[in-house]
């Protein structure tokens, strides 16, 4: 009731003083989300379309994380430097920096992400701000509020400026009660972390926000990302990533989850490119708003396997978390990515071989030079 109130008295206050100059005749209003925030009723919400020769004007959000950086570059490269804005809370470092547009937004700022959006024309927005799984258990609180709150926010700005959205979810979203091997699109999910609850809210508002007001909105289930250039950034499946670190600097890793503990995984360079298939594909091709997309599954021990065929006196030792462990054990050993792969062609490029072969490569050439130095 006194939310209702509320309501009344801001509405009241907007319609019932012809004498400001702003409101003599007033369509019908749509409240978005948990702000009265004005849309008329009559608005069109649909994504706006593209000739041959316009280019999307690109907002990514959280975009110091492990993926904002990569896709920009992806981004930029087809559409231009400057179409394509970074932005985070965080200062970004020198080379981020001056490798195109980069602004500060803050997600939970509703007024700040509006006149970004409206400021800089944005067209596309990619919706990256979010706390993973073993940091979001951590500070609930925390997780909570970036990771629901500010997706309303986009949610609303999305809805009222007509923009095609993009939000990832993640192999986060199921539960121990769904099917593990494999996982289809669609099953009963339950997770039970933060992160993961945060997800699944993330694919039901998008989709209700799509059959509802119409807004183009697109969503991958991600699996383990694996990347060369960032750190891992404290999710479960980070381990894949660290190894590597750790098998070239010190020829040991320590592993902080079970030798079988089998997840679903994919090298950021077929992550960012299934971003972009997605977002670029025509709607009537598209049969549902939220996708598995995957491109192998292995364990901790594969893993090792495979890294010794290349630095022969690598060692693995395993000290189990036990946060870590019940969440790797209520998500998907595989993925079933079908529908993907039949509705807008999806296909991965990278198997385990070429994941550890790129992964060494890199981080490889980076060690010699530190030793150089």
């Amino acid at each position: 009731m006194l939310v209702a109130r509320m309501l009344r008295q801001v509405v009241g206050q907007m319609l019932g003083s012809p004498g400001c100059g702003c409101w003599t005749a007033s369509p019908p209003l749509r409240f978005l989300g948990t702000s009265p925030r004005q849309i008329p009723a009559d608005t069109n919400f649909h994504s706006a379309s593209f000739s041959g020769t316009d280019q999307p004007r690109v907002l990514i959000t959280g975009g110091l994380g492990q993926l904002g950086v990569g896709l920009a570059n992806v981004l930029r490269k087809r559409f231009g430097k400057d179409n394509v804005i970074l932005s985070d809370i965080r200062k970004p470092p020198d080379h981020i920096f001056h490798s195109g547009p980069f602004i500060y937004s803050d997600i939970l700022d509703y007024k700040n992400l509006r006149e970004i959006v409206v400021n800089n024309r944005i067209t596309w927005l990619f919706h990256y701000s979010a706390l993973l799984s073993a940091v979001g258990e951590a500070n609930v609180s925390l997780a909570r509020a970036v990771n629901i709150t500010g997706l309303h926010n986009v949610l609303d700005v999305a809805a009222e400026h007509s923009l095609r959205l993009f939000v990832p979810s993640t192999i986060g979203a199921f539960g121990p009660t769904s099917p593990r091997n494999p996982t289809p699109d669609l099953c009963v999910q339950r997770p039970r972390t933060i992160y993961g609850v945060s997800k699944v809210h993330a694919e039901l508002m998008g989709e209700y926000y799509h059959y509802r007001y119409g807004l183009d909105f697109r969503c991958l289930r991600y699996p383990g990302i694996i990347s060369a250039d960032s750190q891992p950034g404290g999710g479960t499946t980070d381990y894949a990533v660290q190894i590597f670190h750790d098998a070239l600097k010190n020829g040991k890793f320590e592993c902080n989850l079970k030798p079988s503990t089998r997840l679903p995984m994919m090298y950021i360079d077929d992550c960012l490119r299934a971003t972009l298939e997605v977002m670029e594909a025509p709607a009537e091709s598209l049969s549902m708003r939220t996708y598995n997309v995957n491109a192998m599954s292995f364990t901790p021990e594969d893993l090792a396997q495979e890294v010794l065929k290349h630095i022969p006196e690598f060692q693995i030792t395993y000290n189990v978390d036990s946060v870590r462990q019940a969440i790797a054990d209520s998500w998907p050993m595989n993925f079933d990515d079908s529908n993907a792969r039949k509705d807008w062609g999806w296909k991965h490029e990278f198997d385990l071989p070429e994941l550890v072969t790129t992964m060494l490569n890199f981080h490889g050439s980076d060690t010699r030079v530190a030793h150089a130095n």
